[in-house]
């Protein structure tokens, strides 16, 4: 029977590389090299797994081909000298043991260099103007010192096809040094590499001809570009347009990006955006040059996926962080297998947070195992263990499935008439619906294991834990909002009637604010990400909105991503920002409070909401702690209801159950 995404699951050939689909995995910066820049064994299994999965063409993580001044990030491979081949060839051996395409990005980050490994020296760029705001001032490279970087990015061309990628790409987007060039943001040069479109591809131009020099004609070569830059002075999709006139008979394949370092939300696709909504960039370049063309943007289901290649909008799809959550994605589609795709829900906590902001290893929100998947099934239990989990929100349910799956006897009991807990709340505010994606996936996982058994609107009982008689009890009763001791607020948050609403009245009352609010004065208390989600909710709807925080730093603790968004956002729709005030006292339709002068003062609100973060539901712990105890059963409290934090933390600790079964002595 022919399988209803024919064009997506179709090969296509570019220059002599045949790819078995239409999936590529995009560069993305892992943190898995080594210290010293090699490829680690971390790395080469990180990515086998998406070979294995079935993806088209993998793309690994840009390369430095000019140490140290092209380096960035905090553990980058390089490619800048033969010693880096082996490890390369090595990762390309096993990847294609699994059927798929390599290739490699080469790059030089420019004025986006890592600063501490320049060792104080000067980054370089097109001009004296930083990547980014609040970034160092680099200085201009003159031209010998562009011909030398351009024979390095042809010597490190060469290394690739000597470790057996299949392709190459050259990285002139998202402002690192080739973008510098291509981009007005950062090209102010007067000579032939400055002003025209011409002129600011000079060098670009350069680059490509020194690879092509370097691995002949019959090598495929992709270039990857910002279509767009989205900021005001930057390069328009028609500039792009014209800036590829002097490249594209030189290259085989083009990778339609967009944004730059100040944009970041836009260059990782924030949650908010549409899935595939960049496509109509990839078509613009299809079009006009005829070269197969390779579109990303929030692409998550097969449905869409299918639509762009069948509409003749791309050639290919990239999935970076599709991919990152969900490395059989290409297989589960394949397979008739959809709903049981790990569904990114484009958070970028642990794939760009963790790497950009913290220099830690990637990792994923919703996929706790980037490296070995599902390997941990392969344990099972050698007896009948009877697992109890209480609470339904998403660590409870990962700790039941992955128990489930391990052979235990599960039942999960939840207080409420459905899974998903606080991710399912938060996933109906309009801006957040991505996350329902991961609550859908672990309700479907549930449906495949008949030894999961779900009660809902069953509270903890010791009759019940007594009928069930469990080895092993996992608490994961999650949090509710944080509400304190002052002056007026219990009195007034959700009651009926009432114009003060907690987090979770404002969730449950969603769909009773009009859609347009212009005139409405909302005003919210807690500049956290609850609270700002609140904020944005009201901001595009066109309320006057004011965010009272007692921190100095609204958005202190959002992740790189989402702050230059809620910035943005907050900048964009007027938003009155009151740091340094602390809320004293709640009133019918005004908040007082202290301002940063020590003043005490009234704010008006048609709405107010207190938004002050959430803090761990545990109420009836000490309960089951007892009754764990007197029954001499194991018991684990995972999730919020151990310590409010991000999805990410509580799912991790839901599949680590397997080590405390492991512990138990509960394996084979």
């Amino acid at each position: 029977m022919k399988n209803k995404y024919s064009n997506l699951l179709s090969p296509i050939t570019i220059n002599g590389m045949t790819l078995r689909n239409r999936t590529v995995m995009p560069p993305i910066g892992s943190n898995f090299a080594t210290v010293s820049a090699e490829v680690s064994e971390e790395m080469i299994k990180y990515y086998e797994l998406r070979a294995k999965g079935g993806t088209g063409l993998i793309i690994v993580e840009n390369a430095c081909v000019d140490f140290p001044m092209g380096t960035n990030g905090t553990k980058q491979c390089r490619i800048d000298d033969n010693q880096y081949v082996p490890g390369f060839y090595t990762l390309v051996e096993r990847l294609h043991a699994y059927g798929a395409k390599v290739s490699v990005q080469l790059n030089h980050a420019g004025a986006s260099a890592y600063a501490l490994r320049l060792g104080g020296v000067q980054p370089v760029s097109a001009s004296n103007i930083p990547s980014k705001t609040g970034g160092a001032i680099p200085r201009p490279l003159t031209v010998e010192e562009m011909k030398d970087i351009a024979k390095k990015y042809g010597e490190a061309a060469a290394r690739a096809q000597l470790a057996g990628f299949d392709s190459v790409e050259i990285h002139a987007g998202h402002s690192y040094l080739l973008n510098q060039f291509l981009s007005p943001l950062f090209n102010n040069r007067t000579d032939e590499f400055g002003g025209s479109a011409e002129n600011r591809a000079r060098f670009a131009v350069m680059v490509i001809d020194s690879v092509r020099a370097a691995v002949g004609l019959r090598f495929p070569i992709s270039i990857r570009i910002s279509a767009d830059d989205m900021l005001k002075g930057g390069n328009t999709l028609e500039d792009s347009l014209e800036l590829m006139e002097f490249m594209q008979e030189k290259v085989d394949f083009l990778n339609i990006s967009i944004a730059q370092n100040d944009n970041l939300y836009l260059q990782h696709d924030k949650m908010s955006l549409a899935e595939g909504w960049r496509s109509y960039m990839a078509k613009a370049f299809k079009e006009k040059f005829n070269k197969p063309v390779i579109t990303s943007g929030n692409i998550r289901s097969a449905k869409i996926a299918e639509e762009i290649i069948a509409k003749g909008d791309a050639d290919l799809l990239a999935m970076g962080r599709g991919l990152i959550a969900e490395p059989y994605w290409a297989n589960k589609v394949a397979d008739g297998q959809e709903h049981l795709l790990r569904r990114c829900i484009s958070c970028n906590i642990g794939c760009a947070d963790h790497r950009l902001a913290k220099s830690q290893p990637i990792r994923c929100s919703i996929n706790p195992d980037l490296l070995f998947e599902d390997a941990y099934k392969e344990k099972q239990v050698k007896k009948a263990i009877n697992v109890v989990v209480i609470g339904g929100g998403t660590a409870g349910l990962e700790a039941a499935c992955t128990a489930a799956e391990v052979g235990c006897n599960v039942t999960l009991l939840e207080q409420k008439d459905r899974l998903g807990g606080l991710a399912w709340m938060i996933g109906t505010i309009p801006a957040k619906a991505r996350i329902h994606y991961f609550v859908e996936y672990l309700e479907n996982r549930v449906k495949e294991l008949p030894n999961l058994n779900v009660r809902l609107n069953t509270k903890a009982s010791k009759e019940i834990l007594d009928e069930l008689n469990p080895h092993f009890i996992i608490n994961a009763t999650g949090s509710k909002p944080l509400l304190p001791p002052i002056a007026g607020l219990l009195d007034r948050i959700d009651k009926d009637g009432s114009k003060v609403k907690s987090t979770f009245g404002f969730i449950n009352n969603i769909n009773s604010f009009d859609k347009d609010c212009k005139g409405k004065k909302i005003v919210v208390v807690g500049g956290g990400a609850v609270g700002l989600d609140v904020v944005e909710f009201f901001a595009e709807r066109g309320a006057e909105v004011s965010v009272i925080e007692m921190m100095s730093v609204i958005g202190k603790d959002l992740d790189t991503n989402t702050k230059l968004d809620v910035y943005h956002m907050m900048k964009e729709n007027n938003v009155k920002q009151l740091a340094n005030t602390a809320l004293q006292t709640v009133n019918d339709s005004s908040f007082t409070v202290r301002n940063p002068e020590g003043d005490i003062v009234d704010i008006d609100f048609d709405y107010g909401f207190v938004c002050l973060g959430m803090r761990s539901e545990n109420a009836e712990f000490p309960k089951v702690e007892a009754y764990a105890a007197e029954k001499d059963v194991k018991l684990l409290n995972i999730g919020d209801s151990t310590r409010v934090r991000r999805i990410i933390s509580g799912v991790e600790e839901g599949r680590n159950v397997v080590k405390t079964l492991e512990v138990m002595g509960a394996f084979k």
